[in-house]
């Protein structure tokens, strides 16, 4: 039996989110079906209050409602961590880090055709008074690599710390399930006890 063409029509607009597979996308779809009138009402209007409201801060590049965000008004400048999309922020807020971001919205990716002036190098550089080091935090991928050791080579004549977060095991995990990369960049890494 085919579902009613308004259901298949929400599971394929699910399906576009990142990550999200038929099955997932089917059960929320179900789920909404279900809901009340007034739940669905409040979903909906979640979705334009976003649209609405959320843009990016005139200084980092994150997510804000306002022009300038509240961590760039409210913190530390001297301590720039970059990270590539802004949904990094929040994974890096997560730790103990009480600096200012730089979203680049991008790394660079020359088959792809992203090259320097597709993502926000620019905007880091004009941002650099007053900083003391820049944390890189871009994912450790090809990508993320070029783009971390490109910054790199940009800002160490300026005088600027460039840091790297470290790599390796993580916590909870086997050695002998490690990848060599992640294994021997754990070895080099290694830290005094």
């Amino acid at each position: 039996m085919r579902q009613p063409e308004s259901i298949e029509k929400l599971i394929n607009r699910f399906t576009r989110l990142g990550g999200v597979g038929y099955k997932t996308a089917q059960r929320y779809a179900y789920k909404i079906v279900e809901m009340s009138d007034e739940e669905a009402a409040e979903f909906v209007g979640a979705i334009n209050d976003v649209k609405k409201n959320v843009r990016y801060c005139d200084e980092c590049g994150g997510f804000s409602e306002t022009p300038v965000c509240d961590i760039c008004r409210l913190r530390d400048k001297s301590v720039v961590c970059v990270v590539a999309q802004p949904k990094d922020v929040a994974a890096v807020e997560k730790c103990s880090f009480h600096g200012v971001y730089h979203v680049l919205h991008g790394t660079l990716s020359p088959l792809d055709g992203r090259g320097a002036d597709d993502i926000r190098i620019k905007q880091l550089l004009k941002r650099l008074d007053g900083v003391k080091e820049v944390i890189i935090a871009t994912n450790p991928d090809v990508e993320g690599e070029a783009t971390a050791m490109y910054i790199a080579k940009l800002l160490k004549p300026l005088g600027v710390k460039v840091t790297r977060p470290a790599q390796g095991i993580s916590m909870g995990s086997d050695i002998e399930y490690a990848d060599e990369v992640t294994l021997s960049r754990a070895i080099d890494m290694r830290t005094e006890l």
